[in-house]
């Protein structure tokens, strides 16, 4: 698999799609820190890491309005591909949706949104947006 981030996002952009409660995801560190952050700006439900063999995987519990039918993720969007990267400053850091969305960057501090990374002065490589 050439680009593991794209797939996370394709799978759970199926499962929204396909209206399932649950989607079982392989797990690595980078998607776990993706889906943390999901987790703590509303756009997922819960999550829960299963260790099974050598790579384990993540259970992520999908969040939908009282009648089941609106999804709290609209789009998921990857940005920076392995044929192409994208990197930006801290000055120059992505808005999505006028600051109603959220960019997901790779830091040298770790993984954090577009507004953590600007208030913490650090750059880094745009991974996707969500909205």
């Amino acid at each position: 698999m050439t680009d593991p981030i794209a797939d996370y996002l394709t799978r759970l952009r199926n499962a929204i799609q396909a209206k399932h409660r649950v989607v079982e995801i392989p797990a690595s560190n980078l998607k776990k820190e993706i889906t943390k952050i999901l987790f703590e700006k509303g756009y997922i439900l819960n999550y829960k890491f299963v260790e099974d063999g050598p790579q384990g995987t993540i259970k992520v519990a999908l969040k939908y309005d009282v009648t089941g039918r609106s999804n709290a993720i609209k789009k998921l969007i990857r940005v920076s591909t392995p044929g192409l990267r994208k990197y930006t400053g801290y000055r120059e850091m992505p808005r999505v949706i006028n600051g109603l969305g959220i960019a997901i960057v790779s830091t040298s501090k770790g993984v954090m949104t577009d507004k953590e990374a600007a208030a913490a002065k650090i750059g880094g490589e745009v991974l996707c947006y969500v909205y």
